[in-house]
């Protein structure tokens, strides 16, 4: 299945796919008919500038979802929550990455000049929420009297924008009592405002406490080569980057790299490197079998002390009382 569209301030998601498909919509809902799959898609209007659209379903077939960025400037800001269990995929360039709750690109903000690609294999739940608002409405609902560079560009609707964020605990509770809120609430668009309402905080939460930096558009080629660096970096957690071989690899300068790197995702590339490092960890420890010493060993530390101080940092305990549920 494939499904291609052009964001703006007036496209209907629902009404598209409805047409593209031969699907009916009955009260803003549609139901995927069994010879798709199951579920539905449903979108929620919160205001004349302010609406989300929430995927709840299971596919028979792949599914991709191409996203086509509109050149003619507007004043929609979206942002795309998602928690697949299952690994869905994103693609802004040439390579597919990997996107689940559990990564760093569970929440993305772009500019809707942008193009995406996501690719859903058959048969898993697929479970996602697109919130869509216009900037001065953004604007008006945050309040902020002092936006950092980040928000800011968001805010004034500036062209090149891309931040991702991962999803927190909070957040996917969030996301799930929206997915299963019951449709037969007398005072069910007031829930929805809230919950939509409290998204927004969490997520301009974050993005504000970013540093200040100058805004770099971003072009289609630094999309791809920043995935190519994220990717590098995740591939042996147990050897710490390199910036100057990352940069080389990626064909970027490393003064932009790292500007790029820091502005996309948040932090430098190190400490990206060291907090994939710690939550590769804590999985292993809870999950994997594997003892503290192990643990430690798979990931580069040869000092298991230096491991030990560096995981607290992180998760407030140490990694044997972690790892025994304490």
């Amino acid at each position: 299945m494939f499904f291609e569209f052009v964001p703006h301030p007036h496209f209907d998601f629902v009404a598209s796919f409805a047409k593209k498909f031969n699907v009916p919509v009955q009260d803003d809902r549609l139901l995927i008919p069994p010879m798709m799959g199951s579920g539905s898609i449903r979108r929620v209007s919160l205001g004349t500038d302010f609406k989300l659209v929430v995927h709840r379903y299971t596919l028979l077939q792949d599914f991709i979802l191409n996203r086509v960025g509109n050149d003619a400037p507007n004043d929609l800001v979206s942002i795309i929550f998602h928690s697949n269990e299952a690994p869905a995929s994103v693609t802004t360039g040439e390579h597919p990455d990997p996107l689940s709750r559990n990564s760093a690109f569970a929440i993305q903000v772009a500019s809707t000049d942008l193009n995406s690609q996501i690719r859903f294999p058959a048969n898993t739940d697929i479970y996602f929420m697109v919130l869509g608002i216009m900037k001065d409405t953004l604007k008006e609902l945050l309040g902020i009297a002092h936006p950092n560079s980040v928000v800011q560009t968001i805010l004034d609707g500036a062209p090149g924008f891309l931040f991702y964020e991962s999803m927190s605990p909070v957040v996917h509770k969030l996301l799930k009592q929206v997915t299963d809120a019951r449709e037969d609430n007398e005072l069910g668009q007031f829930y929805y405002r809230i919950k939509a309402q409290e998204l927004l905080y969490l997520v301009f939460e974050k993005l504000q406490q970013r540093e200040t930096q100058q805004h770099n558009p971003i072009h289609k080629d630094d999309i791809e080569k920043l995935f190519l660096i994220r990717t590098a970096i995740l591939s042996d957690l147990a050897v710490p980057p390199e910036l100057p071989q990352l940069a080389k690899m990626a064909g970027f300068g490393e003064t932009k790299m790292k500007e790029l790197f820091k502005q996309v995702f948040g932090d430098s590339i190190y400490n990206y490197y060291q907090k994939a490092r710690m939550d590769e960890a804590a999985f292993l420890l809870k999950h994997g079998g594997f003892s503290v010493s192990e643990v430690g060993y798979r990931l580069g530390f040869a000092n298991l002390s230096h491991f030990s101080r560096l995981f607290e940092r992180y998760y407030g305990l140490k990694p044997k009382k972690y790892s025994s549920g304490g």
